[in-house]
């Protein structure tokens, strides 16, 4: 058995793409539309690991799916939790779960999926603001 994928719906492509691609620093690996469906599906994965990859579904007809916190999360390990934290909140993201303890961290995609970042080796040295910031929500 292989790993493949795992499966998001999303609502808006574009936002869900800047969040994935431009914030989170994944990668395009191919797309298709479907007409007849009236979906696109796009593929994501970290630079260099087509291994692990991420499918964004996006039914065109569809205006909402929820919360989605039936599906649980996505996990990344990072190589500096606290430069990405800082760079998601600069675009607009809410830091859910901050990078406290240097290791973990919670986001959410426009579409309320919870992405768990990990940072990579094991834990930073508590930082500010990370250190004293409270949790915003649920993730």
């Amino acid at each position: 058995m292989k790993y493949l994928h795992t499966m998001v719906r999303v609502s808006d492509l574009d936002a869900s793409l800047d969040f994935y691609c431009n914030q989170l620093g994944l990668e395009e690996l191919r797309r298709m539309e479907n007409e007849a469906g009236r979906f696109t599906l796009v593929f994501l994965a970290p630079p260099g690991q087509s291994e692990a990859q991420v499918e964004l579904t996006h039914n065109w007809d569809e205006k909402g799916y929820g919360e989605g916190r039936n599906f649980g999360h996505l996990a990344y390990e990072v190589d500096d939790i606290y430069a990405l934290c800082e760079k998601l909140q600069k675009a607009g993201t809410v830091i859910n779960r901050p990078p406290r303890d240097g290791y973990m961290a919670f986001v959410r995609s426009p579409d309320n999926v919870s992405v768990e970042l990990l940072q990579k080796n094991g834990a930073l040295p508590a930082q500010e603001p990370w250190a004293s910031m409270p949790n915003t929500g649920h993730w």
